[in-house]
């Protein structure tokens, strides 16, 4: 689930938009009210959607939205004075009087779309490190001198392994070599 903090200077805004959200379905991980006490809440987190005013006790919008990691969005409520005269490409914006149609709507789609990039980023293959890559090519080369094959038979053998016992290509190199020292 995605992971949403409410941050308003009055504590009383917060817990209003905590429970319409709520009621709505979802879920409220945190409700601030200082840049300070929302930056303490996303350390914690990998990813997550900030709903904000224009100012908190501590900070403007814009110098919080400048300290949150790149896997946070702002929503920001705001007045219409406020939001003509600019917020930046990034943050999307909600006028006052708020409309709770447009915030569950709003936010519906803010959640979709990171539920899209989250899956999106999971499928992406992990990067190895230069020591899993020497694992992996020093297994593969005591693979093809033992079994006498080509280094794209190796490579399967090692990739097949691998699945069929759920452990990372890596790990069942560091196997295959353990099992190759043990029996030389």
């Amino acid at each position: 689930m995605t992971n949403i903090i409410v941050a308003f200077p009055r504590s009383e805004e917060s817990t209003g938009v905590k429970n319409l959200l709520v009621r709505n379905g979802f879920r409220v991980t945190a409700v601030c009210t200082t840049g300070a006490q929302v930056m303490s809440q996303v350390d914690s987190l990998n990813d997550g959607i900030i709903i904000s005013g224009y100012r908190l006790a501590d900070m403007m919008y814009s110098e919080l939205n400048s300290y949150l990691p790149e896997d946070f969005e702002m929503l920001l409520i705001a007045s219409r004075q406020v939001l003509g005269a600019g917020t930046g490409g990034d943050i999307m914006c909600l006028s006052m009087p708020l409309r709770v149609q447009e915030l569950l709507q709003k936010v519906s789609l803010m959640v979709e779309n990171m539920e899209r990039r989250r899956r999106r980023r999971k499928l992406q293959p992990r990067e190895r490190n230069s020591e899993e890559l020497d694992v992996i090519l020093e297994a593969k080369q005591m693979i093809m001198k033992r079994k006498n094959i080509t280094e794209d038979e190796a490579h399967r053998y090692l990739q097949k392994n691998s699945m069929d016992s759920g452990v990372n290509m890596a790990e069942m190199a560091r196997m295959v070599l353990t099992m190759y020292q043990l029996h030389a």
